[in-house]
């Protein structure tokens, strides 16, 4: 249970034995993962996403990674992301209530 906020990935938390297996792409190799937590007041449309999924795989999270495409910066606007998947450098695309996928 955590006793911080971790809105923004800058706490780091035990992942408990249990878990370790379920999750194992988010543990890190000492045991602990630096989790978002999504509020549902605050980010209606992740919230729903996450448990959406849950409700399909049993696992209440979802894992984030930062968007860029081989040698080239973080993607840092609707603009760029679109580029990426017109150019086929990735499989589908979400942004905002949109879905694209080829």
């Amino acid at each position: 249970k955590a006793r911080h906020t971790a809105e923004f990935m800058t706490v780091t938390f035990d992942v408990v034995p249990e878990w370790r297996s379920r999750i194992p792409a988010v543990v890190h190799v000492d045991g602990t993962a630096r989790p978002q937590l999504v509020r549902a007041d605050r980010n209606p449309l992740y919230h729903r996403l996450i448990s959406a999924y849950h409700a399909l795989s049993g696992i209440p999270l979802v894992l984030n990674t930062s968007f860029n495409v081989h040698e080239e910066p973080i993607v840092c606007a609707p603009a760029e992301a679109l580029r990426a998947f017109v150019e086929k450098r990735v499989d589908c695309l979400a942004v905002g209530s949109y879905w694209l996928a080829h």
